[in-house]
């Protein structure tokens, strides 16, 4: 299964692309079923917020029943698509992301971020790069309406987080979120076993969740096999991890897109 040419474009301009039925349903509740039982088994209070910034279930995170959303369905080939045959390992785990409902009322807006900058919560280093390639979301419950949760995205900002490094150089990813114009975001809805691909440097966030329902989702850090040798460079020049993206990338210039 391979992304095709208007799902390519749709990455170029957007930031993202969604791939609708991806991962079966007997693997979907499969994978249910591991994170229910764990979430059965308790969760400590004190922990919530490392959960929320890093993973839930951290037993079940690294398991084949996690993995192989990935590895074993044609999200993988989609991914080798645009980032070529060989150029990645399979994955040995994932994120597990729930988003349980919340009573606050208004809930507060969505914000972006960038994955791999620092916080207090989340394991990445202080002064650390944490940059890869590709963020790919797995959702594992129907998403059909914004305000639950949703997987949030702002397109078009991986171009002007480009241009933002581009213009202050690599070391301005240490000073935090990247100080852009952002446009209106875009909350993702779909149903479970729908895939969202999306280049590393698109902002992304959560929405609060208002449903009554947990939002169940995984997410894949994808990196290109030559991404620590120039890890810095593709802050700027972003397609350089993404061999299958060349001839949209040509097709564009002479566009003068």
């Amino acid at each position: 299964m391979q992304l095709t040419t208007l799902q390519k474009q749709e990455i170029w301009e957007n930031g993202y692309t969604i791939v609708r039925g991806v991962v079966p349903q007997v693997m979907v509740d499969a994978a249910r079923r591991a994170i229910n039982h764990s979430l059965g088994e308790g969760m400590e209070p004190g922990q919530m917020q490392t959960f929320r910034a890093q993973s839930y279930c951290p037993e079940v995170k690294n398991t084949p029943v996690i993995a192989d959303l990935f590895n074993k369905t044609p999200a993988f080939a989609l991914a080798e698509s645009v980032l070529g045959e060989g150029n990645f390992r399979p994955a040995g785990g994932a994120q597990i992301a729930l988003r349980f409902p919340m009573l606050r009322d208004p809930a507060p807006k969505a914000g972006p971020h960038l994955d791999g900058m620092s916080s207090p919560t989340n394991g990445v280093a202080a002064g650390t790069i944490g940059n890869f390639s590709m963020l790919i979301g797995v959702l594992l419950s129907d998403l059909p309406e914004p305000n639950a949760g949703n997987f949030t995205v702002w397109p078009g900002t991986h171009r002007s987080t480009a241009k933002y490094f581009e213009e202050r150089g690599a070391d301005a990813f240490l000073e935090g979120f990247p100080k852009i114009d952002l446009p209106e975001p875009v909350q993702i809805t779909g149903k479970a076993g729908d895939v969202v691909l999306c280049h590393y440097q698109v902002a992304h966030g959560i929405t609060p969740n208002s449903s009554p329902n947990i939002r169940y989702a995984i997410f894949f850090r994808v990196k290109h096999k030559d991404h620590d040798s120039h890890h810095r460079e593709v802050l700027s020049d972003i397609w350089r991890d993404w061999p299958g993206m060349q001839d949209i990338k040509k097709e564009n210039a002479e566009q003068g897109r």
